[in-house]
């Protein structure tokens, strides 16, 4: 099983929910493309957080030196990002996969994130809850749809908003695989808990 973590925008909480679901498959991690952070990327907080020792973290196809969208991180670099150099990794473990921003944030001229995301990638949307996140939820699900790439589940970041999650899930007709609370902090035992929840409905995409 290969699943593709997006999210509604930046800093909703997708390297948290990328950590909990590597965790509960026991799966391996990929971040296609890093942009900034190269001393404490992601690849190096999934790592941390992980407490198994079946799963493999797969290098980064694009190391961007730039905190930004991958396309001006990449123009900084005096490099353009080139999806044919963007090469899964192959494993026969099931495989996480790391999205940068949402789905409409470029990675050059033409390309955008939603264009990582092949045929075979299971879906989930990451949302967190602010004002204004139905509106980007939506917006996410309706610009991957627009693509005929299906949504598998929604996670949930943040304590517990029936008004939000009721309706998102009402209008998009999508499950849920869970909520992660606002945590004082997370670490491994923490990501572990989160991962004996969310296991049995990631077993059953």
């Amino acid at each position: 099983m290969k699943l593709f973590i997006t999210g509604i925008g930046t800093d909703v909480g997708k390297t948290i929910a990328a950590a909990i679901i590597t965790e509960a498959l026991q799966a391996d991690y990929w971040k296609p493309i890093q942009a900034g952070d190269l001393d404490n990327s992601d690849s190096h907080k999934i790592e941390r957080y992980l407490s198994n020792t079946q799963s493999k973290i797969h290098p980064n196809s694009y190391r961007l030196h730039t905190p930004a969208s991958p396309h001006l991180a990449a123009k900084l670099d005096g490099i353009t990002i080139n999806l044919i150099n963007i090469v899964e990794p192959k494993t026969k473990n099931h495989l996480v996969i790391e999205g940068a921003g949402g789905v409409l944030v470029p990675l050059n001229d033409t390309d955008c994130i939603i264009d990582l995301i092949q045929s075979d990638y299971k879906v989930i949307v990451v949302s967190r809850h602010y004002l204004g996140s139905i509106n980007h939820t939506l917006l996410t699900i309706e610009a991957l749809r627009q693509r005929n790439i299906k949504v598998a589940r929604i996670i949930f970041n943040g304590d517990e908003n029936q008004a939000t999650e009721s309706i998102i899930l009402h209008k998009t007709g999508i499950k849920m695989i869970g909520r992660i609370n606002d945590e004082p902090y997370f670490d491994a035992n923490v990501v572990a808990e989160y991962a004996d929840t969310f296991r049995e409905n990631l077993q059953n995409l």
